[in-house]
Parts: C-alpha cells; structure tokens; sequence
C-alpha cells in the first residue's frame, strides 16, 4: 500500500507560525502534525507501506529530509513531489501520480483523528467523515441504507447532509483514482475554481464504484491558533504524559497533566498544566501556563497565558498579565 500526503498549502490561517516552518511540520507533544498523521495512518492500515508520497511547495532542503526520515523510520521509501501552483485537491493528488498504484490511502496534513478501526480493502474506497453541526465549509456526503455513499457535495450552500469529509481517504485502486483525476484536468473541469477531488469521486461512482464510509472518534483540525492548541490538548489526553528524567529540570514548579515537556527544558517557580506542549531547550521561569503550545529553544518569564502558541527562539517577558498570544519564530517580547 501506498500513502500520499498532499501539503502544499501555506498555512495564512495559523501565521504567524507558518511564515517559517510549514504548518504540517509545527510540532506539539514531540511530534510534527505530519509525523503524527503518517503514524496514524500506518497503523489503521496495518499492512506493509511500501512508499509514502509528500505533495509540497518549495519548503526547502531541510523539510524534505525532515519528511524523508519519517517515511525511512516506518520502514517506507519515501518520495518528494512538488505542487507549483494551488490548483485544488485533484491537481494536489495527480501531482503524485506516480505513486497512484494499487490500494492507496490519500490524506491531507491538516488534520489529525481518534479512531479505533482497520481498512477493509473489499470496498472499492472508503471516505472518513464526521458528523459536524455547520458542514458549508467542508465537502459532506449522503450515504443509503447500506453505508453506501450516494452523493459527494463540495461545501454546500444548502444543507444536504451533516456527514463531512475530514480528508482521509482509501482507494482500491490507485490507477482508477489517476485517471479520473487526469480526466478533470484535461477537460478544465472546476468546482468554484478549483480541480476538486469530489468531483473525481462522482465520477467513479456512477461508474459502478461503491464507496463506504468511516467515521472516526474525533476529527482534530489544525487550521488556525485556537483549533491547534486544541488538537494539542487532545493529543495529549490520548497520548503523552510528563515524565521526569535527567533531560528535564523542575525546580519548585508544579506541572499538572496532561503536558509534555521537551528534552533539556528547565521549569522554575511556575505551574505548567494542564493541555501544556513544551518543546526542547525551552526555559520557563516565574510562570503560569495553561492550555499552550511553546516551541524549542525559548524563552519564557512573567507569562500568565493560556490557550496560546510560542514559537522557536523566543524570548518572552509576559509582566504577569493574563492574556492569550500567539508569537512566531525569532521574537523578542519585553
């Protein structure tokens, strides 16, 4: 099986963190979005990955052995293909047209899930939904009887169905998903300016296809600050817990769970918790952190903060005012 992972995407909504680092490489918890998501993967697969593809835009040297050491380290081959232009979903995925061979499993880095489940390969595809109150911003489907998906909607104007696509998807074949992709390009068929993978979907399924749904636990975006230290929050309910070691260094501090806390951080006279990610060689003094992301190799005193994002190579002097912040890479903050 193979796993392509488009991520070309600049990330405006959650700036100013992404300016420098790829959003689906920001990190919480000792993981990067990416990492996590392909882990996830992996494991509701639970077969062999012979390759994964990474779909991105001109990241840099660095990001690109960051994603090939994730592939290498699940025993994959891992593959870099580029995305030029924002073109939509089907021109993300057709960019990766080289890996679109046998059961392929397509997932976009922007968000993460809670499920307990495993693929079922006799279905020709299975589309991962939720059940949300306000689906117009997303594509949803309409399912029968029999789990059987009868329409896919792209971000509906008029309600139509509640079940929105969270943007993991299983194909039985990966040649098939090729070449109704190709089909759209070829013939300029857009969905509000854009090749969309709905639409390759519709035409798979009036083909014959059947395509069922899976529906996970929790659906976990990343798209901005707030859904981010939320999803952090999660991933840490499910996942992490502090434990102490020679690394970390907690003097006369209390830190409440959930947290993680990186390798080489010092924790002084403050409280730290609950829902805390802090990455590594982060210095924290005089604190109160609640419900907060901080990236490596920063610097924190006076912050009473919560439901914020830190970001690498900070220094921050919070003057013990309550507040919420969000501050990108390589600041400094009196």
């Amino acid at each position: 099986m193979n796993i392509i992972i488009p991520m070309a995407g600049r990330g405006s909504r959650l700036r100013p963190h992404t300016l420098t680092t790829p959003k689906p490489l920001i990190s919480f918890a000792g993981k990067s979005i990416v990492q996590r998501l392909v882990e996830d993967i992996v494991n509701v697969c639970n077969e062999k990955i012979q390759e994964i593809a990474f779909i991105i835009g001109d990241f840099g040297d660095e990001v690109e052995q960051d994603l090939l050491s994730i592939a290498s380290g699940l025993g994959a081959v891992g593959k870099i293909v580029y995305q030029d232009q924002p073109l939509g979903t089907a021109h993300a995925i057709l960019c990766a047209k080289e890996s679109l061979k046998g059961n392929v499993v397509v997932a976009f880095a922007d968000t993460l899930f809670v499920a307990d489940f495993k693929i079922d390969k006799k279905s020709d595809g299975i589309i991962w939904v939720k059940k949300i109150d306000n689906p117009s911003a997303f594509g949803v489907v309409k399912i029968n009887d029999d789990n059987i998906i009868t329409d896919f909607v792209e971000k509906p104007e008029t309600f139509v169905s509640d079940l929105a696509i969270i943007g993991i998807y299983y194909f039985k074949s990966g040649e098939n998903l090729e070449q109704e992709l190709q089909y759209l390009i070829d013939n300029d068929i857009k969905d509000k300016g854009e090749f969309q993978l709905t639409n390759a979907l519709e035409n798979m399924k009036n083909k014959g296809l059947d395509f069922t749904t899976g529906e996970v636990e929790e659906w976990l975006d990343c798209g901005n600050k707030a859904a981010t230290v939320y999803t952090c929050e999660r991933i840490l309910h499910h996942n992490a817990n502090f434990d102490s070691n020679d690394d970390v260094k907690i003097i006369e501090s209390k830190i409440i769970q959930p947290c993680y806390i990186g390798a080489g951080s010092t924790i002084e006279n403050s409280t730290i918790g609950p829902n805390v990610s802090i990455g590594v060689n982060t210095k924290i003094k005089n604190s109160n952190i609640s419900s907060a992301i901080v990236q490596d190799n920063s610097n924190l005193e006076n912050a009473d903060i919560n439901n914020s994002m830190i970001g690498n190579y900070v220094w921050f002097n919070g003057n013990n005012i309550k507040q919420e912040v969000s501050i990108g890479d390589f600041c400094e903050i009196k």
